[in-house]
């Protein structure tokens, strides 16, 4: 996905001198193989820090909400429609934004590659069509992509972004699948006591360090519901019962909003797989109301609206 750099970096330029936009939020290269880091660019002889690979997973959306002023932003297609969601939910207007829509191929997972490795340093990361070549002292493996994948992106359905000014590529093919949901079914398909120790342990080493919720870019409330003091709603210990607490009601104030862009996985510093529990909800309101998170602008989320034939066998 190098290949787009350079139309990211010349599309960022012009809007630059033409004053079209005040900044631009965008990526530049870590300090590490592996790592990128979200970069704000005001100056049009600055975008040459500008950059895009397969470890841009982070959600550039999170920078948007309540910011003034005229901004780029670059998106791939989760990213592009968490900006319809903030868009929807007034958190920045259409007319605010130039967007630089990058089609997507899927996030490379660098704990998967991490693993491989074990214990050994990487030390560069080269990009090819459909694959990719690790190297360190030592060692060297060429890898299919595709067998490296965010677990977000395997399932990915909406691969294009939904809303653009400027596309920085050609669109890519929509991924197929009969059933996107197929693995929460499976989960479904276990009886109470097996769901409920899954979910146990899926959390039990959970920090409470909330880097699932700082990286979403749903979570934009002023006060958070685990930081409320008056009236306290949950406990602030690691105790299992506050921590089981946390999550389920951090997945229902994402409901019918979450795209599954996966960065609240990737933020976790212990790796616990919190999509679960969004994945859930989205499959009831996709299955409920025929409704994705953020391909549109103009419909109101599902819970935001009533109609007199939506579902309400739950309160019969």
């Amino acid at each position: 996905m190098n290949r787009y750099v350079d139309e990211i970096r010349v599309i960022a330029r012009k809007i630059l001198e033409e004053k079209a936009v005040d900044l631009i939020i965008g990526f530049k290269e870590g300090s590490i193989p592996m790592m990128t880091e979200p970069v704000l660019i005001r100056d049009a002889a600055e975008t040459d820090q500008l950059y895009w690979d397969s470890f841009c997973f982070m959600n550039l959306a999170t920078y948007l909400p309540k910011r003034e002023g005229k901004i780029g932003i670059i998106a791939k297609g989760c990213d592009s429609r968490n900006i319809a969601v903030h868009i929807v939910e007034n958190q920045v207007k259409r007319e605010q934004l130039y967007i630089i829509g990058v089609p997507c191929e899927g996030m490379v997972d660098r704990r998967r590659l991490c693993s491989l490795v074990g214990d050994k340093e990487v030390r560069e990361i080269a990009e090819s069509d459909g694959g990719i070549t690790v190297r360190g002292e030592g060692f060297g493996h060429t890898l299919k992509k595709a067998d490296y994948l965010q677990d977000n992106c395997i399932r990915c359905m909406h691969r294009n972004p939904v809303l653009y000014d400027a596309m920085a590529g050609d669109l890519v093919e929509e991924r197929k699948d009969p059933d996107p949901y197929d693995d929460v079914r499976e989960i479904e398909a276990m009886e109470w006591d097996e769901r409920w120790e899954f979910s146990s342990t899926l959390i039990k080493d959970c920090t409470r360090c909330y880097a699932c919720r700082n990286a979403c870019p749903l979570c934009y409330c002023p006060t958070c519901f685990v930081d409320e003091s008056g009236p306290q709603w949950v406990g602030k210990s690691i105790d299992p019962t506050d921590t089981m607490i946390f999550h389920i009601l951090r997945a229902y104030h994402c409901a019918g909003r979450c795209t599954d862009c996966g960065a609240c996985e990737q933020a976790c510093p212990v790796g616990i797989k919190v999509r679960f529990f969004t994945r859930r909800l989205n499959r009831d309101v996709f299955d409920l109301y025929a409704c994705e998170a953020g391909l549109s602008i103009e419909e109101r989320p599902p819970l935001d609206t009533y109609r007199p034939d939506d579902y309400d066998e739950f309160i019969r």
